[in-house]
Parts: C-alpha cells; sequence; structure tokens
C-alpha cells in the first residue's frame, strides 16, 4: 500500500526512535570480528602527532566518523538533532539526518524544524540529507534541492531501504527505475550524492552499478546492527498486522554482513562509508583498512543525544581515541596509512568472501 498521509510519516518516525531505543533490534554479525589488523611491536610515531582528518566529498572532516543519519521528523525528534549536529560542529566529524519526507510532505513548522535546527547549531559541519529512492520519481531533482536547501546540505544522501518498505504495513514496494532516477540526481543535484542501504549491505555488483551511474559515494549500512525489518515487525504487531510482524520477523537477520560489504564496495568506488553494527573506533580502524574512507554509527549515539550535546561529544571523543590507539598500533601516522595497514580475514568471513 503506498503511504500518502503527510502525519501517518511523521507518527512513523516516532515510533523508529521508541523502538530502537526499547526493544530488541539488534542483529550482529557484522564480520569485524572476524578482522585482525596485524600488530606493529615498532610503530615508530609520535602518539601525539597522528593525524586522524581525511578528505570527504570535497570537506575536510576532523576524523573519518560520521553521525548516520537517524532521525528527524517528528516534533519529539527536534532535541535529538539538535544535539547530534551541535556535537558534529564541535567535533569537525559528519552527520546526516534522517529521511525528510516528512518535511516535504508536511508543511507543519515543527516537523521542519526537527531538521532545519542541525544547520542553526552546526553552521560549519559536514551536514547530509536524506531522501528515499522510491520517493525520487515523485519529488524529482528540483523535490531534492528542496531537502538540500532545508538544512543548506553539503550532500545528499539517497536511502534504499526496500526490505523495510516491504516489512512495513504501509511500505512503498514499487522499486522500479530508481537506478535511473538516482543516476538523474547524481548528475544534476547542486551537491555530492550518497546512495546508502538500511542495514542489509551493497553487493560488488551493487556497487558497480552505482559507481556507473555517477554516485559521488556509497555508505553499506550492511547487516550487523539495527535491523529496519525487525523494527517494522514491532510496529505490525502493534497494528496487529500477523503478516507483515511475520515477513519482518523473518528477515531481521537478512543482508551482507559490513566488513564483507565494505570490502565489495571498496572494490568497485573510491569513496565509501563502512556503517552497521560499527560499535567503536576500532572497527572504524578495521573498516578504513578494508577501504572505507570513514566509519558510521547510529544507535551508539541516540542514548547520548538524549542527555544532550556533550554527552555525545564525549562519545566521539572515546570512538577517536579507540580509532587513535588503533592507528597507532599499526604504525598508521596518518589515514591513508591506515588504508594500507596489513589485516587477515578468519572465520565466517574468509569463508563468506570464498564463496562470493
Amino acid at each position: 500500500m503506498r503511504e500518502t498521509d503527510g502525519n501517518q510519516t511523521v507518527d512513523r518516525k516516532d515510533d523508529h526512535i521508541r523502538i530502537v531505543e526499547e526493544e530488541d533490534v539488534e542483529t550482529g554479525g557484522t564480520g569485524f570480528q572476524d578482522i585482525r589488523l596485524i600488530h606493529e611491536a615498532l610503530p615508530e610515531i609520535d602518539y601525539d602527532d597522528i593525524e586522524t582528518s581525511v578528505e570527504f566529498l570535497g570537506e575536510e572532516l576532523s576524523a573519518p566518523i560520521v553521525i548516520e543519519s537517524m532521525t528527524g521528523g517528528h516534533p519529539n525528534t527536534t532535541a535529538l538533532n539538535r544535539a547530534l549536529a551541535a556535537a558534529a560542529e564541535q567535533t569537525g566529524i559528519a552527520m546526516g539526518v534522517g529521511s525528510q519526507r516528512a518535511a516535504l510532505d508536511d508543511p507543519d513548522d515543527g516537523v521542519a524544524e526537527s531538521y532545519t535546527v542541525t544547520r542553526e547549531v552546526a553552521p560549519n559541519a559536514f551536514l547530509y540529507g536524506n531522501i528515499g529512492a522510491a520517493q525520487l520519481t515523485e519529488y524529482g531533482v528540483d523535490g531534492v534541492e528542496r531537502a538540500v536547501e532545508m538544512i543548506d546540505a553539503d550532500a545528499m544522501a539517497i536511502h534504499l531501504n526496500f526490505l523495510q518498505e516491504a516489512a512495513q504495513p504501509e511500505g512503498d514496494v514499487d522499486a522500479r527505475n530508481c537506478l535511473a532516477a538516482i543516476e538523474t540526481v547524481a548528475d544534476e543535484l547542486s551537491v555530492p550524492v550518497i546512495v546508502k542501504e538500511t542495514g542489509n549491505g551493497i553487493s560488488r555488483e551493487t556497487a558497480t552499478r552505482l559507481a556507473d551511474a555517477g554516485v559521488d559515494c556509497l555508505d553499506v549500512a550492511g547487516k550487523g546492527g539495527t535491523t529496519w525489518s525487525g523494527v517494522e515487525a514491532h510496529r505490525a504487531a502493534a497494528a496487529n498486522d500477523r503478516r507483515h510482524e511475520k515477513v519482518g520477523t523473518r528477515f531481521r537477520n537478512w543482508g551482507l554482513p559490513t566488513a564483507v560489504s565494505t570490502l565489495e564496495a571498496s572494490g568497485c568506488h573510491d569513496c565509501v562509508v563502512a556503517s552497521g553494527g560499527v560499535r567503536s573506533g576500532l572497527d572504524i580502524a578495521k573498516a578504513v583498512a578494508l577501504g572505507a574512507r570513514a566509519g558510521g554509527l547510529a544507535k551508539p549515539f541516540l542514548g547520548p543525544a538524549g542527555q544532550g550535546t556533550e554527552a555525545v561529544v564525549e562519545l566521539v571523543e572515546d570512538i577517536l581515541a579507540e580509532l587513535k590507539t588503533g592507528m597507532f598500533v599499526t604504525g598508521s601516522a596518518t589515514v591513508g596509512d591506515l588504508q594500507d595497514a596489513e589485516y587477515v580475514v578468519l572465520g565466517r568471513t574468509e569463508t563468506f568472501l570464498d564463496q562470493r
């Protein structure tokens, strides 16, 4: 069923945050546990001189850390986005907002404010917008530009969430002509385009198609973190929708592990964000060694965002300390050095890659 009610979109955003905070919707199995960086006992660098800055879509980030697209679209989420964006401003990392469909469809100022607050408190941060691939035909390039203008975005993410839509009682499951629409937006939009999955990963085949379409960056968002089909199973259960509940539950472990997807996508594109169950600076260090430009986290920031900006900043600093330590003990003075760090792939991830 195609959703047309803007208020329904707004209410769904509030449901999503509540379920992610309160229910068991984690899958595990990112594959990072099977990635072992080779220890350098003689790093021959000064920890204090390690340079974590990285070029990202024409801008410089202080570290290869991204606060992933999480929320917006409900007045209750304004404070969360304010804290996240203020922390991104203070620490010099990137941040994405959640799907802006709610604000494009609903003229309510409270809905729009949940997004616009990000640029208000983060005038210099790298912020990117967000819209679904399934909505591109409806909005066109002009509509996507409206989303860019809403937050004065430095880039625009187009999310691929078709499994979530299939598990959603009101989901939009018409996936026809999305690649052509993505190619048009990538060619005509005023800012770089990121295509991101939402918890199920991007294969090398899909990464190649997106690279050929002119997409500027791929965010793999692989299996191992929040399962959005699992989130929709909870929503369906609350609505007494047995069939969608069963679909969401059945597919909660579906997808390419994040480590696998990072390796596959980075073999096809030179700008990849590894996300999906990334939970530490060590995970980011492993992702960069696998070929990623940066690593993204979502759920770990949700609780701190509820406490305020300083709690988010503290988490960023914890992640950065772990990342720098990973760089130090691999002898990596720069992020570029870390991309060349030696690693070994073990266990199920090795088997997965061998079968691929």
